[in-house]
């Protein structure tokens, strides 16, 4: 909950507290340790005598379908974690090696970190050989612009449309960073998940450009706990993540601070306020700059990061 309560306290709108936030942490927290089979989900404490003074939750990640995961499901160090300000110095860093540990145990030969900036853990993963690897930029509330006429809802004429934007994505993903390898069989995966995205009513899946030349597309979807830790309320929050334009090709290039990107953006935010979603993280791989500068330019900031290291790869077989 003190942990929970100063995210709140940085950014209230996006870090909001659920109402009923302690009994969520202790749902969770029951749910996670009297779970059936291997372990997925990892907490680990640290004590003075019988003092706590910190905790630390780490899990195994499941692969996306559209990538290859040849190197197994990844570990995850999740945001929800505490020092005591009276703890040993060094105890964040032994929490985290405790977590990684944990995580390698289990299978994982890459492992993720979660920061949030402010929160004083992203130097400890730094000085462990973490590499920042995804940014999920933030912004909260949103200015009174109609939806542009040029972006549209997307229909199931668009879906081979946005199956190959989504290639292109996937392949400038690649070229920032391996992690991103894709699935032999990503694209008639993507196809599957997004004609049946199309029936769904908690998201808007907006393109731009007509059905046989489609020239970008977005997705507005609904924050899910795989980014927030349960004493948050998730109900005014979305996530952007799919999300192209070919002007974004090159992850080395310039920002615009207008053009069709821009207006595939501006429709997403006005589809979440339509919804009266308040605040959005869009997320966006660290290395990808055009991207990253286009959604600064549109007034995101990062909210949090994600990095990555990488151990003695252990490959198998592609699901």
């Amino acid at each position: 909950m003190t942990d929970a309560a100063a995210r709140e306290a940085q950014e209230p709108i996006l870090w909001k507290l659920a109402d009923n936030a302690s009994e969520q942490i202790e749902h969770a927290l029951t749910l996670a340790l009297a779970s059936d089979g291997p372990p997925r989900q990892f907490w680990h404490l640290s004590e003075d005598g019988r003092q706590i003074t910190g905790v630390v939750h780490a899990m195994m990640l499941p692969v996306p379908p559209i990538y290859a995961g040849k190197a197994g499901e990844p570990g995850l160090i999740m945001p929800d974690r505490y020092v005591a300000p009276d703890a040993s110095p060094d105890t964040s860093a032994i929490l985290m090696q405790a977590a990684e540990a944990a995580l390698t145990q289990a299978g994982a030969s890459i492992t993720l970190s979660t920061s949030v900036p402010g929160d004083g853990w992203q130097n400890t993963f730094e000085q462990q050989g973490y590499t920042p690897l995804t940014l999920y930029l933030s912004r909260t509330g949103f200015p009174a612009l109609k939806t542009p006429s040029a972006v549209r809802p997307a229909t199931t004429a668009d879906v081979p449309g946005i199956v190959h934007c989504s290639a292109e994505n996937r392949k400038t993903l690649f070229e920032i960073d391996p992690f991103w390898e894709f699935h032999p069989e990503a694209d008639q995966r993507f196809f599957d998940w997004m004609t049946i995205s199309l029936g769904l009513r908690d998201r808007d899946m907006m393109v731009l450009g007509s059905p046989g030349a489609l020239q970008g597309y977005v997705i507005a979807q609904p924050a899910t706990r795989l980014h927030f830790p349960p004493a948050h309320d998730i109900a005014g929050t979305g996530v952007i993540d799919d999300y192209f334009h070919p002007d974004f090709a090159d992850h080395l290039g310039k920002a615009r601070e207008s053009g069709p990107p821009t207006l595939l953006l501006e429709a997403a935010e006005m589809a979440f306020a339509r919804r009266g979603i308040k605040a959005v993280f869009v997320v966006c791989p660290a290395g990808w700059r055009s991207k990253r500068e286009t959604l600064e330019a549109a007034g995101y900031a990062t909210a949090m990061i994600w990095s990555i290291k990488r151990h003695s790869m252990k490959p198998v077989k592609s699901r």
